[in-house]
Formats: structure tokens, C-alpha cells, sequence
């Protein structure tokens, strides 16, 4: 991970736009250029991040995701920023919308099923490739142009060499099944038992 000196970090995020703040500080800029530079502060002295720090697990996690063809954030550096006491993934943002941005906008309900049945198929995929998101939520799934599922605000991902269990695929659904208005959007079933079933069709 490179340090960043204060006075380059000032350049950096010169005429950049707040996106998300907290009382510790800026989250997420999106900087002049349209890229995006994301800072993480370690919350507790003893913790993983000591030696893995998040900035990291994110730029790893975006490497491994394009590895298996799945759209993420495409990573340009990671920085440490001593004079802030933050860390952070400089990146292109992935291109699209969020789930549920468009469910804001409002779906006819024939294409909102198809696309509901779309997401369940890259929910089953991403499992089937080893991946455990634990931020599985509609705010983090992205509808790309190209017609594809992708995932940002990927540092809590878990990526491993072989298709989730049932129980972890069934675990990987607790966030999303919680959250109000969102838990209709997968197929619970399908997804732990790995393949979309089939719908009945209507007379």
C-alpha cells in the first residue's frame, strides 16, 4: 500500500463532490474526474485490519470479481493517508444503477419480475463462484448498460475456491431478506438450492 503525502492528497481531491460523510470525516468523494476515492479508518485497535487492511480487501476483491467475469469497481491505486489517519481505494466507479434506484424510479411489473428473476440467477452465480457478500443489499447491486448484475462497497466480500453450502447461501440472504420492500426481490429457495425453479405458467 503507497503513502500519500498531505499535499498530494489536497490535490487530489481538489473540486471533488461529498458523497457520503460521517461525524468521523468524508467516506466517499467522487473526485474531478469522475473516479472515486473511498477512505476506511479502523475502528478498533485489535482488529484484522491491522494486517489486512480494508482498503486492500476492497482492491483484492474487485481484482478477484473481474477474474470470474463479474462486474465490479475497476481499482487505480490504494493509498494510505497518515496525515488524515485514513486509507483509501482510488477507483472507476461501476457504470449503471443500483437496484434499487430503479426500483425508486418505478418498474412495470412484468419487466420487474423478469428482472427480479434475473437477480436471483447472479445471486445463485455468485455463490456458485465462491462468493459470500455479505453486504448483499439492493444498494449494492449494480444494473449495468450492458444488461449485467455488478456489486460495489465490496470490502466485506469473501471470495473462495468453491461453491457456497446451502447454509451459507441461506446465511448470505439474512441482510437482504431484513430489509423492508426488498426481501420479495430473490427467491430464497431457488437460490439455496442453486438454480432458478421454474414458474408456472399462467393459462
Amino acid at each position: 500500500m503507497k503513502r500519500l503525502k498531505h499535499d498530494d492528497y489536497l490535490a487530489l481531491r481538489a473540486g471533488a463532490t461529498v458523497l457520503e460523510a460521517d461525524s468521523f470525516g468524508d467516506k466517499v468523494l467522487r473526485l474531478a474526474d469522475g473516479t472515486m476515492l473511498k477512505f476506511f479508518r479502523r475502528k478498533r485497535w485489535l482488529s484484522s485490519a491491522v494486517w489486512y487492511p480494508y482498503a486492500q480487501r476492497f482492491a483484492d476483491n474487485g481484482e478477484a470479481l473481474h477474474r470470474l467475469r463479474i462486474p465490479a469497481p475497476v481499482i487505480i491505486e490504494v493509498w494510505r493517508i497518515p496525515s488524515i489517519g485514513r486509507d483509501s481505494v482510488h477507483y472507476h466507479p461501476l457504470a449503471g444503477q443500483t437496484l434499487r434506484e430503479i426500483i425508486a424510479e418505478g418498474v412495470d411489473p412484468k419487466a420487474e419480475q423478469a428482472l427480479k428473476d434475473a437477480f436471483t440467477r447472479f445471486v445463485i452465480r455468485l455463490h456458485d463462484c465462491g462468493v459470500y457478500f455479505r453486504s448483499l443489499h439492493l444498494g449494492n447491486v449494480v444494473y449495468t448498460p450492458d444488461q449485467e448484475f455488478g456489486l460495489i462497497d465490496i470490502a466485506d466480500a469473501r471470495i473462495g475456491r468453491r461453491r457456497l453450502s446451502r447454509q451459507l447461501r441461506a446465511r448470505n440472504l439474512r441482510r437482504l431478506l431484513d430489509s423492508a420492500g426488498e426481501c420479495d426481490w430473490v427467491d430464497f429457495q431457488s437460490v439455496v438450492n442453486g438454480a432458478l425453479q421454474e414458474r408456472p405458467r399462467s393459462l
